[in-house]
């Protein structure tokens, strides 16, 4: 696909002087992460958010877990002024819905019935991985919304030349949100459940602020596991070796074969991903009489732990809880990290420590008429998700005059 073209206002730069007036952003599709270099694309990405670096990106192309032949045809959004990146979005062409933790078969569904076709879509996200952030990207130096006003603008057109049926940008930014919709987007939220370290100084400090039966709940939990003789060790990128590498595959793929799931990560994007960032990196190990058993896939920001992946060769009462949810949160009391993201959905976190957080997507859909008909279903959902929010907010595991406020 060509170019692009849009002109930039002249407070897109900062500080921008007379000589920047005029401008114009070029926005061009990329098929392939490598395309882009790295060092200019790792510029436009928020300190914390260490799935949207290039290397992350890259591992899942390179590994074949996102490419055409399963689904995800990688089209990323660059935005220059000049020969200077300003701006970016990860983007892919999506055949299907799976892999996104957003669920829109319904949708698909109503295209068909309809007689029309609801893919390919236009996906901006990170794939697999349902951690809020930034999706539309900007350089520092450049003023933030015109940047993304740019990205938000071109899409539905960048979806009308792919012959995409919709554009989709998942776990976003109030600010991105902001200029989507300013673009014809619809909003969409739903909620995950977070842990927030307040200042604990240990996990026995933050038990005490819970109540008393959810308390006794978790130490029951725990305890279970510690009597079969279960020990956890962790392990950073650069400590994994063959045999880390060859269990931790293994047990993905056991893991997604019992859901009845597709396994799209490969041993290479494992690999690949302890290699390129290690530091990110972390692997919980579960071992029972010098075997391992099961393990947890970590990815470690600079505030923040992300919970990605967990499988077991064998079913232990308890253990997922203790590998999944309490051993993080002692891990991030200990490195002083102030949050950890479980993952998607789970009500069942709420007794374990962790409150609702609202997350937010947006969506562009190009045929007029059921674009409205999508706006009254999110409309309508929208205001059940709210009734839920307040249903979870009254039932917070913390002792009264402990209560921790959600997150929105």
């Amino acid at each position: 696909m060509g170019d692009i073209k849009k002109p930039v206002k002249s407070d897109a730069k900062k500080e921008a002087g007379a000589n920047d007036k005029g401008l114009e952003a070029h926005i061009t599709t990329h098929a392939a992460m490598d395309h882009i270099p790295r060092s200019q694309w790792n510029a436009l990405v928020p300190e914390d958010a260490p799935s949207l670096r290039h290397e992350f990106l890259e591992a899942l192309e390179r590994s074949g877990s996102c490419t055409t032949a399963t689904g995800w045809t990688p089209c990323h959004i660059t935005v220059h002024i000049g020969d200077t990146l300003v701006g970016g979005a990860p983007c892919y062409l999506k055949h299907h819905s799976y892999g996104e933790f957003i669920f829109d078969w319904a949708w698909a569904n109503a295209y068909q019935r309809a007689g029309l076709k609801y893919y390919p879509k236009l996906l901006v996200a990170v794939p697999f991985t349902p951690v809020s952030g930034n999706r539309l990207l900007h350089h520092p130096e450049f003023e933030s919304a015109s940047i993304h006003s740019i990205i938000a603008g071109a899409l539905p057109q960048i979806a009308t030349r792919l012959g995409a049926s919709s554009v989709h940008c998942l776990f976003c930014t109030d600010s991105d949100l902001s200029q989507l919709t300013a673009n014809g987007f619809v909003r969409r939220e739903s909620h995950q459940f977070h842990w927030r370290n307040d200042g604990y100084h240990d996990f026995d400090d933050f038990l005490q602020k819970l109540s008393s039966k959810k308390r006794k709940n978790i130490l029951r939990e725990r305890r279970r596991v510690r009597e079969q003789e279960i020990t956890l060790h962790w392990l950073q990128g650069n400590q994994l070796n063959s045999s880390h590498l060859d269990f931790l595959t293994a047990c993905y793929t056991n893991t997604i074969a019992e859901h009845g799931s597709y396994a799209y990560l490969s041993r290479e994007f494992f690999a690949q991903l302890a290699r390129e960032l290690p530091d990110s990196v972390q692997l919980l190990r579960a071992t029972r009489n010098g075997q391992d058993i099961a393990c947890a896939f970590f990815i470690h920001g600079k505030t923040a732990l992300f919970g990605r992946y967990w499988g077991a060769l064998e079913q232990v009462p308890d253990l997922h809880f203790e590998a999944c949810y309490y051993a993080p949160i002692e891990y991030c009391i200990k490195h002083g990290l102030t949050r950890f993201e479980a993952g998607a959905q789970g009500e069942h976190k709420l007794a374990r420590g962790y409150m609702p957080v609202t997350t937010h997507s947006a969506h562009f859909i190009v045929h007029p008429g059921l674009r409205r008909a999508i706006a009254d279903y999110l409309q309508r959902e929208r205001e059940e998700v709210e009734h839920i929010g307040d249903y979870l907010d009254e039932h917070t595991p913390f002792r009264k005059g402990e209560r921790q406020e959600p997150d929105v």
